[in-house]
């Protein structure tokens, strides 16, 4: 009788969860370990000392149309239907609808949603002028003619994990072969102990850099709790101006996320280059040039076979949740294929 694979993944995100739940469903040993001290990655949350549950790492929105993402989640959690809706705020104060519609066109007109919406936002996230960005990121949230008030009018399936994220992420590492460390760091020396390694950390900074560093764009998050019971509408509330802060989020305008009524918890958010905090990569930059990607690939040319790189770092893809779990899902899938599991 052969022994037991086992399997090293690196990162307790959904990418490094999915692919541990699915080989350990199949009979193989997983050691999985992250450099933070919790699961979940930038989706984790947590209720805080006002009983208001926050997503540390920015607001997190599950929305899809892929059914095999959606009944593998729900192994795990129940789900409260929620359907985002974002708002812009103007000079003048007024709240209009992102993505674009017909109400918010009519407001600022035509002729200025690119510089009121698209400009300034694009210099903030993306440390680039509109015109070195990758088209395919503006696309995500394109302008409409009608009076749509969803920010992912064509996902049917949207709603939120009931208990949160880290609870669902908690239960999908709940198997005996799996055991998770936490606090532990990456080191090479680990993978050949093991007969494969999942890794979603990023490619670049595995190989030590040789060809240079790939960029990213991070986020500092400024959280605030205020004796108001409540400022906005909506969760998400985008800024139009040139300062530093891109969105606000107020965490109690997302259902199961808390309710007290004497104050509100908001998150500003200040987009930055990576090295500017503490390295923490959150965004893959797409110019478009397509020069970033071009780096990424001449790493994947050094990839040993025992390693295969998962989620938005490992990747260098710009992942929402669904695409991490589906591609998760997918890489998972092959792996047991080639070893007959």
């Amino acid at each position: 009788m052969s022994k037991p694979l086992q399997v090293l993944v690196v990162g307790a995100g959904f990418s490094g969860a999915t692919v541990a739940r699915i080989l350990a469903d199949a009979g193989i040993k997983i050691t999985i370990i992250d450099q933070r001290n919790h699961v979940a990655g930038n989706a984790y949350d947590f209720e805080n000392e006002h009983s208001i549950r926050v997503h540390k790492y920015g607001p997190h929105l599950f929305h899809t149309a892929n059914l095999d993402v959606v009944n593998f989640l729900s192994r795990f959690t129940a789900w409260t239907p929620y359907q985002h809706r974002v708002k812009a705020l103007l000079a003048d104060g007024r709240l209009v609808t992102l993505p674009v519609n017909k109400e918010t066109r009519d407001i600022v007109g035509s002729e200025n949603i690119v510089d009121v919406f698209y400009r300034p936002y694009t210099k903030k996230m993306w440390g680039l002028d509109i015109e070195e960005i990758d088209p395919e990121i503006l696309s995500r949230v394109s302008v409409r003619e009608d009076l749509n008030e969803l920010y992912f009018p064509n996902d049917p399936f949207q709603a939120l994990p009931t208990l949160g994220y880290t609870k669902l992420v908690e239960n999908i590492l709940n198997h005996p072969l799996i055991e998770v460390h936490l606090e532990t760091l990456f080191e090479k020396s680990m993978v050949p102990n093991f007969d494969h390694c999942f890794n979603s950390m990023s490619i670049d900074e595995f190989f030590d850099n040789i060809y240079g560093s790939l960029p990213y764009r991070s986020i500092k998050f400024h959280t605030q709790s205020f004796p108001v019971n409540k400022f906005f509408p909506v969760a998400v509330v985008n800024f139009t101006h040139n300062e530093k802060f891109s969105r606000v989020t107020e965490w109690k305008n997302f259902p199961n996320h808390g309710i007290n009524n004497e104050l509100s918890t908001l998150t500003f958010e200040e987009p930055c280059d990576y090295s500017e905090n503490n390295f923490e990569r959150f965004y893959p930059v797409k110019d478009i040039n397509k020069l970033n990607r071009a780096l990424y690939d001449k790493y994947c040319v050094l990839i040993p076979p025992n390693v295969t790189f998962i989620g938005r770092c490992g990747l260098y893809s710009h992942l929402d949740i669904h695409q991490a779990i589906a591609s998760a899902m997918s890489i998972a899938s092959k792996f047991l294929a080639a070893h007959h599991q």
